[in-house]
């Protein structure tokens, strides 16, 4: 866990720090490339801030829950993985990332895994300070998709700072300013492949899922490249700045779903049918 202090501790400044340089480089120029899109607005930025602040207490609290249960799976474990030795902690952050890609696409797939996520994408701007939106809700909704990691036999404290190291590598993806990166774009998860994630557009919508390496969309089939301008929130845009509303807005709108369906069968599909998902429509999609 010292780990894991240690780099939130070395990230907040330099969170703060990048985001004011992103925003001094975007309007020294007159007028702002892509204005309206590219720049940040003193509430937008806010909103994802205390986002990002919630995100930090509730991901903290949550493992009051969380822990016990990775120690156990951890006792239970089936091979025994030394915590030294750097191979190992390679295969881990593979390991982890390949676990968060499903994590990822499964929270872009299903409704209430979708509940979870939606406020990542809530933002029609998109810059470093869109990174920090995080969800209050997923820190338990991904316990299933990690979990097999303990039992492979890696100790949680191990687990929960690779974790934190692949949630800090996806906090320079989000600008605009940096542009392909030539052959890292066939392996890594770049600007350019994680402004396709943030599309609203049909063609971009629920692709490029991992979170370091891009490799795991292309070898799964949604990878996507960007080809056109990228037009960035949700299908339905949210008219809130308010962090409680952008944090639950869509379990509201899935539980009032299921209140008013016409059968059980109904209110089971607004659950665990893809976002969108209605008995009288033939096609839908998550942003």
């Amino acid at each position: 866990m010292a780990l894991e202090i240690i780099l939130i501790a070395g990230a907040i400044p330099v969170f703060l720090l990048t985001m004011i340089g992103e925003s001094w480089w975007i309007h020294r120029k007159s007028p702002p490339p892509r204005e309206g899109v590219l720049g940040y607005t003193p509430r937008d930025t806010a909103a994802s801030i205390a986002m990002g602040l919630g995100f930090l207490v509730i991901k903290h609290l949550s493992k009051l829950v969380v822990l016990p249960l990775y120690l156990l799976l951890y006792e239970l474990r089936l091979f025994e993985i030394p915590t030294k030795g750097w191979q190992w902690w390679v295969l881990l952050i593979i390991l982890q990332d390949f676990a968060f890609y499903w994590y990822h696409r499964c929270h872009h797939e299903v409704r209430f895994l979708w509940a979870a996520h939606v406020n990542h994408h809530s933002s029609e701007r998109f810059n470093l300070s869109t990174a920090l939106r995080q969800s209050w809700t997923s820190p338990l909704t991904s316990v299933p998709f990690f979990a097999p990691l303990m039992l492979l036999g890696f100790e949680p404290a191990m687990f929960f700072a690779v974790a934190l190291i692949n949630l800090l590598y996806q906090y320079w993806v989000h600008t605009e300013l940096v542009g392909r990166l030539g052959f890292l774009e066939a392996i890594m998860v770049t600007p350019s492949h994680h402004r396709v994630h943030h599309g609203a557009q049909g063609r971009y919508l629920d692709r490029n899922h991992g979170g370091i390496f891009i490799l795991w969309d292309r070898l799964f089939g949604t990878f996507e490249t960007e080809s056109i301008p990228v037009v960035y929130g949700l299908t339905k845009n949210i008219t809130t700045y308010n962090p409680v509303k952008i944090a639950f807005h869509e379990w509201v709108a899935m539980c009032r779903d299921v209140k008013n369906a016409k059968s059980f069968t109904d209110a089971w599909g607004y659950v665990i049918k893809r976002p969108g998902w209605g008995p009288h429509k033939n096609k839908t999609s998550s942003s």
